[in-house]
């Protein structure tokens, strides 16, 4: 569950292209730091466990709106994009419509909680909803929650990959290698959901997941962060990267992480 986190963390000094789209790098610097991937990921954990397990759509929603406005407020130098700024500061946030990557990096949590694929995508289009209403952003949510649904309860990586062809329609059939050059920094779902879904399916631990998607260059900690996930729902987070990872969270983000933990144990599938 520490998985999109991480990710962000270790891609967030290579983005705009400064890692030389390379698999060779140290994963933990002091330049590295979290950024507005990893408050809304925790934002959208907060919220599901307020919510509850069982809560309907409108509730999911409205709670993703308050712990997204409160932890964007708290937050406001992470980096976000303008229009989704502009909704954190809104006294009535309204959709706009977004097909952005944001929908998809901050899904995680919505991808540990729930017993079935189906209710997984329910929830997890609920998240994209509030602000990436569009079809592609909430597709890019649904994708991600899903595939990390389908990985932590058994699906070998071929079921996955038809899965996601049958369902969601994404072109998987480029390599890392094949997409490293062409890729540039593009922040929509259409995008980095390939690119992202690419360095999972090659990826042989978490580390070596993250490591493909930070070496596709562009926008790295978002396609770090939702490689991540899948990653961390597959093969888990090693302890080394844990401990080290825990180092640049905030003592707010570490403990809701926690509690998130305490949920998901206290609510099993």
């Amino acid at each position: 569950m520490y998985g999109a986190v991480f990710g962000d963390i270790i891609g967030s000094r290579f983005e705009f292209d400064r890692g030389g789209k390379t698999k060779d790098f140290d994963l933990f610097t002091k330049e590295d730091q979290w950024t507005d991937d990893s408050v809304m990921t925790i934002a959208v954990m907060e919220a599901l466990m307020d919510a509850g397990k069982d809560a309907d759509v409108e509730t999911i929603k409205e709670e993703c709106i308050k712990s997204m406005k409160k932890w964007g407020q708290k937050y406001p130098d992470a980096g976000y994009g303008g229009r989704f700024y502009g909704w954190v500061l809104s006294k009535d946030p309204k959709p706009y419509g977004s097909w952005g990557n944001g929908s998809a990096m901050r899904v995680s949590g919505a991808g540990y909680v729930y017993d079935t694929v189906e209710r997984t995508r329910e929830v997890a289009k609920a998240t994209a909803e509030v602000t990436h209403n569009h079809p592609e952003g909430i597709k890019g949510a649904e994708c991600t929650a899903a595939v990390m649904f389908l990985a932590r309860t058994g699906k070998s990586k071929e079921e996955i990959k038809e899965y996601v062809v049958k369902e969601f329609g994404y072109d998987v059939s480029k390599t890392v290698d094949e997409l490293r050059p062409l890729h540039e920094h593009v922040e929509s779902c259409m995008d980095s959901l390939p690119k992202a879904l690419a360095s999972f399916f090659e990826g042989n631990s978490y580390e070596d997941v993250v490591r493909n998607a930070v070496s596709l260059g562009g926008d790295t900690d978002t396609l770090a962060a939702i490689a991540g996930a899948m990653g961390d729902a597959m093969y888990g987070v090693p302890k080394d990267i844990f401990v080290k990872g825990l180092e640049y969270l905030e003592s707010d983000m570490k403990e809701t992480l926690n509690d998130f933990q305490d949920f998901l144990n206290e609510n099993p599938d």
